[in-house]
Protein backbone atom coordinates (compact mmCIF):
# COMPACT_ATOMS: atom_id res chain seq x y z
CA UNK A 1 0.00 0.00 0.00
CA UNK A 2 0.85 3.31 -0.75
CA UNK A 3 3.37 5.38 2.35
CA UNK A 4 1.03 8.41 1.95
CA UNK A 5 -2.41 6.13 2.26
CA UNK A 6 -0.88 4.84 5.15
CA UNK A 7 0.33 7.97 6.57
CA UNK A 8 -2.99 9.34 5.68
CA UNK A 9 -4.82 6.48 7.73
CA UNK A 10 -2.69 7.41 10.74
CA UNK A 11 -3.61 10.93 10.78
CA UNK A 12 -7.04 10.50 10.19
CA UNK A 13 -6.76 8.21 13.28
CA UNK A 14 -4.79 11.00 15.42
CA UNK A 15 -7.71 13.71 14.56
CA UNK A 16 -10.07 12.69 17.22
CA UNK A 17 -7.36 13.52 19.37
CA UNK A 18 -6.60 16.62 18.49
CA UNK A 19 -10.64 17.67 18.48
CA UNK A 20 -10.50 16.44 22.10
CA UNK A 21 -7.31 18.33 23.20
CA UNK A 22 -8.70 21.48 21.40
CA UNK A 23 -11.97 21.39 22.61
CA UNK A 24 -11.30 20.38 26.72
CA UNK A 25 -11.83 23.64 28.25
CA UNK A 26 -15.65 23.22 27.27
CA UNK A 27 -15.96 19.50 28.47
CA UNK A 28 -14.56 19.92 32.02
CA UNK A 29 -17.09 21.43 34.71
CA UNK A 30 -18.11 24.94 35.07
CA UNK A 31 -16.71 25.32 38.21
CA UNK A 32 -12.89 24.50 36.76
CA UNK A 33 -11.25 26.38 34.37
CA UNK A 34 -7.73 25.28 32.99
CA UNK A 35 -6.57 23.17 35.87
CA UNK A 36 -7.65 26.01 38.84
CA UNK A 37 -11.58 26.18 40.73
CA UNK A 38 -13.64 28.89 40.01
CA UNK A 39 -17.04 29.83 41.38
CA UNK A 40 -19.59 28.61 38.51
CA UNK A 41 -21.20 31.88 37.81
CA UNK A 42 -17.91 33.03 36.88
CA UNK A 43 -17.69 30.86 34.35
CA UNK A 44 -19.56 33.31 31.52
CA UNK A 45 -16.83 35.61 32.33
CA UNK A 46 -16.19 37.45 28.88
CA UNK A 47 -12.66 37.09 30.04
CA UNK A 48 -12.70 33.50 30.50
CA UNK A 49 -14.75 32.89 26.97
CA UNK A 50 -11.84 34.63 25.38
CA UNK A 51 -8.93 32.21 26.85
CA UNK A 52 -11.14 29.14 26.53
CA UNK A 53 -11.53 30.42 22.47
CA UNK A 54 -7.69 31.16 22.34
CA UNK A 55 -6.71 27.57 23.90
CA UNK A 56 -8.45 26.05 20.48
CA UNK A 57 -7.39 28.38 18.18
CA UNK A 58 -3.91 27.88 19.68
CA UNK A 59 -4.36 23.96 19.50
CA UNK A 60 -5.57 23.70 17.08
CA UNK A 61 -3.02 26.08 14.92
CA UNK A 62 -0.71 23.42 17.07
CA UNK A 63 -2.69 20.32 15.40
CA UNK A 64 -2.43 21.22 11.83
CA UNK A 65 1.64 21.86 12.28
CA UNK A 66 1.79 18.17 13.38
CA UNK A 67 0.01 16.96 10.36
CA UNK A 68 1.67 18.79 7.82
CA UNK A 69 5.62 18.27 9.47
CA UNK A 70 4.17 14.37 9.51
CA UNK A 71 3.49 14.45 6.59
CA UNK A 72 6.41 16.01 5.27
CA UNK A 73 9.00 13.88 7.04
CA UNK A 74 6.85 10.58 6.21
CA UNK A 75 7.16 11.05 2.27
CA UNK A 76 11.00 9.46 2.26
CA UNK A 77 10.35 6.63 4.32
CA UNK A 78 9.69 3.00 2.96
CA UNK A 79 7.86 0.40 5.15
CA UNK A 80 4.67 0.54 7.74
CA UNK A 81 6.88 0.47 10.69
CA UNK A 82 9.29 3.27 10.20
CA UNK A 83 5.74 5.24 8.91
CA UNK A 84 4.53 4.55 12.49
CA UNK A 85 7.50 5.32 14.54
CA UNK A 86 7.37 8.54 13.26
CA UNK A 87 3.84 9.46 13.71
CA UNK A 88 3.97 8.30 17.38
CA UNK A 89 6.92 10.39 17.59
CA UNK A 90 5.07 13.42 16.31
CA UNK A 91 1.89 12.67 18.68
CA UNK A 92 4.14 12.58 21.34
CA UNK A 93 5.71 15.79 20.47
CA UNK A 94 2.27 17.29 20.21
CA UNK A 95 1.36 16.46 23.67
CA UNK A 96 3.99 17.93 25.11
CA UNK A 97 3.61 20.74 23.28
CA UNK A 98 0.06 20.89 23.55
CA UNK A 99 0.93 20.68 27.38
CA UNK A 100 2.77 23.29 27.48
CA UNK A 101 -0.21 25.51 25.98
CA UNK A 102 -2.33 24.18 29.07
CA UNK A 103 0.32 25.49 31.75
CA UNK A 104 0.86 28.74 29.75
CA UNK A 105 -3.41 28.78 30.41
CA UNK A 106 -3.20 27.43 33.67
CA UNK A 107 -0.66 30.15 34.86
CA UNK A 108 -2.92 32.97 33.33
CA UNK A 109 -6.02 31.80 34.99
CA UNK A 110 -4.44 31.38 38.63
CA UNK A 111 -2.87 35.14 38.30
CA UNK A 112 -6.42 35.96 36.88
CA UNK A 113 -8.20 34.50 40.26
CA UNK A 114 -5.57 35.54 42.67
CA UNK A 115 -6.56 39.80 41.40
CA UNK A 116 -10.12 39.11 41.18
CA UNK A 117 -10.10 37.15 44.80
CA UNK A 118 -13.39 35.53 43.58
CA UNK A 119 -13.65 32.84 45.81
CA UNK A 120 -13.12 35.65 48.65
CA UNK A 121 -16.33 36.71 50.53
CA UNK A 122 -18.25 33.57 49.97
CA UNK A 123 -18.90 30.64 51.87
CA UNK A 124 -17.08 27.25 50.85
CA UNK A 125 -18.30 24.18 52.01
CA UNK A 126 -17.83 20.57 50.85
CA UNK A 127 -21.38 19.07 50.03
CA UNK A 128 -21.88 15.09 50.28
CA UNK A 129 -24.13 12.56 50.09
CA UNK A 130 -24.34 10.01 52.78
CA UNK A 131 -27.16 7.39 50.77
CA UNK A 132 -24.58 8.08 47.35
CA UNK A 133 -23.14 4.20 47.72
CA UNK A 134 -26.88 3.30 48.13
CA UNK A 135 -27.64 4.76 44.75
CA UNK A 136 -27.17 2.77 41.04
CA UNK A 137 -24.39 5.10 39.67
CA UNK A 138 -23.06 2.51 37.43
CA UNK A 139 -24.46 -0.55 35.20
CA UNK A 140 -24.58 -4.16 37.16
CA UNK A 141 -20.54 -5.93 37.07
CA UNK A 142 -22.99 -9.09 35.83
CA UNK A 143 -22.97 -7.57 32.50
CA UNK A 144 -19.39 -9.02 32.61
CA UNK A 145 -20.16 -12.58 32.40
CA UNK A 146 -20.78 -11.77 28.81
CA UNK A 147 -17.21 -11.31 28.24
CA UNK A 148 -16.05 -14.05 30.19
CA UNK A 149 -18.07 -16.57 28.58
CA UNK A 150 -17.05 -15.43 25.51
CA UNK A 151 -13.30 -15.38 26.61
CA UNK A 152 -13.99 -19.23 28.45
CA UNK A 153 -15.32 -20.16 25.10
CA UNK A 154 -12.73 -18.85 23.11
CA UNK A 155 -10.32 -21.16 25.08
CA UNK A 156 -12.14 -23.98 25.07
CA UNK A 157 -12.20 -24.29 21.46
CA UNK A 158 -8.59 -23.24 20.88
CA UNK A 159 -7.61 -26.45 22.98
CA UNK A 160 -10.11 -28.77 21.32
CA UNK A 161 -9.13 -27.20 18.26
CA UNK A 162 -5.43 -26.89 18.71
CA UNK A 163 -4.55 -29.93 16.11
CA UNK A 164 -6.48 -27.80 13.55
CA UNK A 165 -3.90 -24.98 14.15
CA UNK A 166 -1.06 -24.42 11.95
CA UNK A 167 2.32 -25.00 12.94
CA UNK A 168 2.99 -21.08 12.15
CA UNK A 169 0.38 -18.69 13.80
CA UNK A 170 0.17 -14.89 12.04
CA UNK A 171 -0.11 -12.43 14.76
CA UNK A 172 0.34 -9.36 13.02
CA UNK A 173 -1.28 -8.31 9.48
CA UNK A 174 -0.66 -5.18 7.65
CA UNK A 175 -3.09 -2.88 5.59
CA UNK A 176 -2.50 -4.96 2.54
CA UNK A 177 -3.63 -8.01 4.96
CA UNK A 178 -0.10 -9.24 4.32
CA UNK A 179 1.11 -11.45 7.86
CA UNK A 180 4.18 -9.24 8.85
CA UNK A 181 4.75 -11.47 11.84
CA UNK A 182 4.30 -14.79 12.62
CA UNK A 183 4.96 -16.79 15.82
CA UNK A 184 5.21 -21.13 16.12
CA UNK A 185 2.72 -22.83 17.25
CA UNK A 186 2.53 -23.49 21.14
CA UNK A 187 0.24 -23.53 23.44
CA UNK A 188 1.61 -20.39 25.15
CA UNK A 189 1.11 -18.94 21.74
CA UNK A 190 -2.03 -20.37 20.78
CA UNK A 191 -3.72 -19.13 24.56
CA UNK A 192 -2.34 -15.55 24.15
CA UNK A 193 -5.60 -14.39 22.58
CA UNK A 194 -7.84 -16.50 25.50
CA UNK A 195 -5.85 -14.84 28.40
CA UNK A 196 -6.07 -11.66 26.97
CA UNK A 197 -9.54 -11.56 26.68
CA UNK A 198 -9.77 -12.35 30.65
CA UNK A 199 -7.20 -9.91 31.69
CA UNK A 200 -9.06 -6.99 29.69
CA UNK A 201 -12.14 -8.02 30.77
CA UNK A 202 -11.01 -8.27 34.23
CA UNK A 203 -9.74 -4.50 33.50
CA UNK A 204 -12.91 -3.07 32.35
CA UNK A 205 -14.84 -4.79 35.62
CA UNK A 206 -12.19 -2.90 37.82
CA UNK A 207 -12.64 0.38 36.07
CA UNK A 208 -16.47 0.00 35.97
CA UNK A 209 -16.04 -0.71 39.78
CA UNK A 210 -13.67 2.16 40.25
CA UNK A 211 -16.64 4.53 38.59
CA UNK A 212 -18.74 3.22 41.02
CA UNK A 213 -16.43 3.62 44.16
CA UNK A 214 -14.82 7.36 42.63
CA UNK A 215 -15.16 10.36 44.99
CA UNK A 216 -17.93 12.36 44.99
CA UNK A 217 -17.80 15.35 44.10
CA UNK A 218 -21.05 17.28 44.38
CA UNK A 219 -21.36 21.38 43.56
CA UNK A 220 -22.11 23.06 46.57
CA UNK A 221 -24.53 25.77 44.59
CA UNK A 222 -26.53 23.11 43.28
CA UNK A 223 -26.14 20.18 45.19
CA UNK A 224 -29.48 18.20 43.67
CA UNK A 225 -28.70 19.12 39.73
CA UNK A 226 -24.95 18.33 40.54
CA UNK A 227 -26.21 15.21 41.52
CA UNK A 228 -28.40 13.94 39.30
CA UNK A 229 -25.49 15.01 36.02
CA UNK A 230 -22.73 12.98 38.08
CA UNK A 231 -24.76 9.40 38.36
CA UNK A 232 -25.74 10.16 34.23
CA UNK A 233 -22.08 11.18 33.89
CA UNK A 234 -21.13 7.86 35.28
CA UNK A 235 -23.83 5.35 34.11
CA UNK A 236 -23.20 6.41 30.62
CA UNK A 237 -19.54 5.62 30.93
CA UNK A 238 -20.12 2.54 32.55
CA UNK A 239 -22.16 1.51 29.79
CA UNK A 240 -20.01 2.46 27.35
CA UNK A 241 -17.45 0.40 29.21
CA UNK A 242 -19.20 -2.90 28.97
CA UNK A 243 -20.13 -2.63 25.34
CA UNK A 244 -16.47 -1.80 24.77
CA UNK A 245 -15.69 -4.22 26.98
CA UNK A 246 -17.81 -6.88 25.16
CA UNK A 247 -16.74 -5.49 21.73
CA UNK A 248 -13.25 -5.80 22.04
CA UNK A 249 -13.92 -9.34 23.75
CA UNK A 250 -15.54 -10.59 20.69
CA UNK A 251 -13.10 -9.07 18.32
CA UNK A 252 -10.18 -11.45 20.01
CA UNK A 253 -12.56 -14.30 19.75
CA UNK A 254 -13.01 -13.60 15.94
CA UNK A 255 -8.87 -13.15 15.44
CA UNK A 256 -8.64 -16.22 17.46
CA UNK A 257 -11.14 -18.28 15.01
CA UNK A 258 -8.93 -17.34 11.94
CA UNK A 259 -6.31 -19.70 13.53
CA UNK A 260 -9.15 -22.56 13.10
CA UNK A 261 -10.63 -21.68 10.64
CA UNK A 262 -10.25 -20.07 6.99
CA UNK A 263 -11.08 -16.03 7.22
CA UNK A 264 -10.32 -13.30 4.61
CA UNK A 265 -7.60 -11.68 5.56
CA UNK A 266 -8.57 -8.33 4.46
CA UNK A 267 -11.21 -8.49 7.36
CA UNK A 268 -8.51 -9.13 9.41
CA UNK A 269 -7.63 -5.63 9.03
CA UNK A 270 -10.45 -4.15 8.52
CA UNK A 271 -12.96 -5.04 11.38
CA UNK A 272 -10.08 -4.00 14.13
CA UNK A 273 -9.83 -0.66 12.21
CA UNK A 274 -13.85 -0.62 11.66
CA UNK A 275 -14.07 -1.06 15.55
CA UNK A 276 -11.29 1.23 16.74
CA UNK A 277 -13.02 3.90 14.84
CA UNK A 278 -16.83 3.41 16.20
CA UNK A 279 -15.44 3.40 19.58
CA UNK A 280 -13.29 6.48 19.28
CA UNK A 281 -15.99 7.80 17.50
CA UNK A 282 -18.38 6.69 21.00
CA UNK A 283 -16.53 7.52 23.51
CA UNK A 284 -15.74 11.87 21.65
CA UNK A 285 -19.10 11.93 21.14
CA UNK A 286 -20.39 10.95 24.58
CA UNK A 287 -17.52 13.24 25.72
CA UNK A 288 -19.18 16.25 24.53
CA UNK A 289 -22.79 15.21 25.43
CA UNK A 290 -21.89 14.27 28.50
CA UNK A 291 -19.34 16.93 29.45
CA UNK A 292 -16.86 16.20 32.76
CA UNK A 293 -19.33 15.09 35.77
CA UNK A 294 -21.99 15.35 33.96
CA UNK A 295 -21.72 19.22 33.31
CA UNK A 296 -23.07 19.13 29.97
CA UNK A 297 -26.53 16.97 30.84
CA UNK A 298 -29.52 18.65 31.06
CA UNK A 299 -31.74 18.58 34.20
CA UNK A 300 -34.61 20.05 35.02
CA UNK A 301 -33.38 21.70 38.62
CA UNK A 302 -31.26 24.71 38.32
CA UNK A 303 -30.88 27.05 41.23
CA UNK A 304 -27.88 29.27 42.34
CA UNK A 305 -26.73 30.48 45.81
CA UNK A 306 -23.55 32.28 47.47
CA UNK A 307 -22.39 28.81 48.64
CA UNK A 308 -19.52 27.68 46.77
CA UNK A 309 -17.00 24.00 46.50
CA UNK A 310 -14.35 24.23 48.93
CA UNK A 311 -11.36 25.78 46.93
CA UNK A 312 -8.55 22.84 46.92
CA UNK A 313 -6.35 23.92 44.42
CA UNK A 314 -3.53 23.62 46.70
CA UNK A 315 -4.17 19.77 46.05
CA UNK A 316 -3.90 20.04 42.55
CA UNK A 317 -0.28 20.24 40.96
CA UNK A 318 -0.04 22.09 37.90
CA UNK A 319 -4.34 21.89 37.64
CA UNK A 320 -3.77 17.89 36.49
CA UNK A 321 -2.31 15.84 39.31
CA UNK A 322 -4.14 15.50 42.51
CA UNK A 323 -1.78 15.06 46.01
CA UNK A 324 -3.90 14.74 49.12
CA UNK A 325 -2.64 12.56 51.84
CA UNK A 326 -5.57 13.58 54.34
CA UNK A 327 -8.32 12.11 51.20
CA UNK A 328 -9.07 8.67 52.08
CA UNK A 329 -10.07 8.58 47.88
CA UNK A 330 -8.06 6.78 45.80
CA UNK A 331 -9.52 7.47 42.36
CA UNK A 332 -11.51 11.12 41.37
CA UNK A 333 -12.86 12.84 38.23
CA UNK A 334 -9.74 14.61 36.45
CA UNK A 335 -9.41 18.54 36.86
CA UNK A 336 -8.56 19.12 32.88
CA UNK A 337 -10.55 16.91 30.75
CA UNK A 338 -13.36 14.12 30.84
CA UNK A 339 -12.67 10.94 33.12
CA UNK A 340 -10.81 9.86 35.92
CA UNK A 341 -7.49 10.03 37.81
CA UNK A 342 -6.04 8.78 40.84
CA UNK A 343 -4.80 10.35 44.49
CA UNK A 344 -1.19 10.50 43.77
CA UNK A 345 -0.50 10.61 47.35
CA UNK A 346 -1.83 7.04 48.26
CA UNK A 347 0.21 4.47 47.81
CA UNK A 348 -2.27 1.88 46.48
CA UNK A 349 -3.31 3.78 43.82
CA UNK A 350 -0.10 3.47 42.89
CA UNK A 351 -0.15 -0.14 43.68
CA UNK A 352 -3.07 -0.31 41.12
CA UNK A 353 -1.86 1.63 38.29
CA UNK A 354 1.49 -0.68 38.50
CA UNK A 355 -0.58 -4.43 38.80
CA UNK A 356 -1.79 -2.99 35.92
CA UNK A 357 0.55 -1.49 33.44
CA UNK A 358 3.06 -4.88 34.36
CA UNK A 359 0.56 -7.08 33.49
CA UNK A 360 -0.26 -5.67 30.37
CA UNK A 361 3.56 -6.31 29.78
CA UNK A 362 4.37 -9.33 31.68
CA UNK A 363 1.34 -11.80 29.95
CA UNK A 364 2.68 -11.66 26.23
CA UNK A 365 6.32 -11.73 27.61
CA UNK A 366 5.58 -14.68 29.25
CA UNK A 367 3.40 -16.15 26.74
CA UNK A 368 6.18 -15.81 24.78
CA UNK A 369 4.72 -13.75 22.02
Amino acid sequence: MDALIIAGIFLVCLLPVFIVVMFTPYLTRKTESFGVYIPEDIYHNPRLKKMRRSYVYATGIISILVMAVSFALIQPLEGEEQISLAIACGLVGYSVVSFLVYLVFHNKMKKLKAENKWTEQRRQQVTVDLHFEQKKVTLSNWWFTVPYLLSFLTLLLTVSFYEQIPERIPMQYNFSGEVTNWADKTYRSVLMMPIMQIYLTSLFLFLNTMIAKAKQQLNAANPEKSMEQNIRFRRRWSGYIIVSGTALTLLFAFTQISFIFPVNTQLLTIVPLLLSGAMVAGAIVLAFNTGQGGSRIKTGTDKHGRTIDRDDDRHWKLGQFYFNREDPALFLEKRFGVGWTINFARPLAWTALAVIILLAIAIPWLLGV
